[in-house]
């Protein structure tokens, strides 16, 4: 081990491990591509488009250029009573690519700020309208939110990450995970569990919030669209907001440019970060429609929000060349690419001894283990094998960019064979 990396071991916090039994880590030098080299000299072909927002890859020339030339302009400035071009040229594009009713956009530094934002727009939208009943979120078990308190509180309080602060947060509303997979008829019992939920607890619910039919950190599960198209119709029947969260899903992970494009359905409040700079710095977005913008500002009311980096340029100026980066590219037949080979050849794990579940969609690929899995015991497995794959849980999944060619893509899945006989 290099001194960097003792010191590290010793000292720096990374996430979800403990401070005195630390999970291997590995000191990175540069990556290409969809490589990542290693201070040994390895390569490894990155599985997980470092969780989920390098779409692109690294080390683009066209990203890099884009913060190059604005460095050069501002690198940052206070995003209150000032604007600039980065941000606005950003929001304009953003409000032309989501659904047509999503016409404002407050920009923030991270996906779980956008999810706070978006919760606080819920709120403060029935305060506004005199009724401050409605307080309280619904949603699905198997989601994950965000970090932060707020979307910890919508987040599993069973099975997620987050049950040590069950008793601090807020309490919601959760119903059960909807079982209908994509493809298959509604399930009666998915339907009839959210609008039994719905019809007696919604004189008090500002909003549901969902991952649009893909469910990520919270169990890497898919849903069906016609479960969220029936959610769609049920807010507006019940007169409750309904805010998507699109982090992971956004900018063509699944397919469609947002995921609620399966089930052609717009939301009142939709949060983006991850890819949308395609990961060269950390960014989000929370846009809604002109109802909810309109009704918070009513008789002077404003946003209770501001971070510090919010609108960022640099952070700004990648975004948007990043989106123009891939509209330009044939990113449609990309995505269908991976999800045929993902399918094919995961399935072959299928009947496995040690999975239970192999399932694919999008640019998504996820064999689910019968057991939790010895993540460092099959951390070492992948890096031998030279790919960078991070399970959780009782899950082994890949979310490579977008760019990755077949044959490093086979390698990706191969390596997942290797390290489920090791099991």
């Amino acid at each position: 081990m290099t001194d960097s990396l003792d010191f590290d071991r010793r000292h720096i916090w990374h996430a979800y491990t403990s401070i005195t039994d630390p999970l291997p880590t590995w000191e990175v030098v540069s990556a290409e591509g969809v490589r990542i080299k290693l201070g040994d000299g390895r390569e490894l072909i990155d599985g997980m488009a470092s969780w989920w927002c390098m779409i692109h890859g690294y080390n683009h020339p066209k990203l890099n250029a884009a913060i190059e030339t604005q460095l050069h302009k501002v690198a940052h400035v206070m995003f209150g009573g000032l604007s600039h071009e980065p941000a606005i040229s950003l929001a304009r594009e953003l409000i032309r690519i989501t659904p047509d009713t999503l016409q404002h956009v407050f920009l923030s530094d991270s996906g779980s700020v956008s999810v706070e934002v978006a919760i606080k727009m819920a709120m403060q939208f029935w305060w506004a309208q005199g009724r401050p009943e409605k307080n309280r979120l619904l949603t699905i078990r198997g989601g994950y939110h965000g970090d932060t308190f707020a979307a910890m509180s919508v987040c599993d309080p069973i099975s997620g990450m987050h049950e040590h602060f069950r008793e601090l947060l807020p309490q919601h509303v959760f119903v059960d995970r909807p079982l209908t997979r994509p493809g298959e008829d509604l399930h009666k019992t998915d339907a009839e569990g959210i609008e039994r939920a719905l019809s007696k607890h919604h004189r008090e619910v500002a909003a549901v919030i969902l991952e649009p039919i893909v469910q990520g950190a919270g169990g890497m599960w898919f849903y069906s669209p016609e479960y969220l198209q029936l959610v769609a119709d049920l807010c507006e029947s019940f007169d409750v907001l309904l805010i998507l969260d699109e982090i992971a899903t956004g900018f063509g992970r699944t397919g469609c440019l947002f995921a609620c494009e399966h089930a052609g359905v717009a939301p009142d409040i939709m949060c983006l970060g991850k890819a949308m700079t395609g990961g060269y710095l950390s960014q989000a977005a929370t846009l809604t429609t002109t109802r909810v913008a309109d009704g918070i500002s009513a008789d002077g009311g404003v946003l209770m929000h501001g971070p510090t980096f919010m609108a960022n340029p640099l952070a700004c100026a990648v975004a948007g060349e990043s989106i123009k980066l891939l509209l330009s590219s044939p990113w449609q037949k990309r995505v269908a690419d991976i999800e045929e080979q993902l399918n094919r050849e995961l399935l072959m794990y299928q009947n496995h001894h040690a999975v239970s579940d192999v399932r694919g969609f999008g640019a998504i690929g996820v064999v689910q283990t019968k057991v939790p899995v010895p993540v460092a015991a099959l951390q070492q497995i992948f890096i031998d094998a030279g790919v960078w794959i991070r399970p959780f849980n009782d899950l082994i999944y890949v979310m490579p960019p977008l760019i990755i060619a077949s044959d490093d893509l086979t390698q990706l899945t191969s390596a997942i064979g290797t390290a489920l006989d090791s099991l």
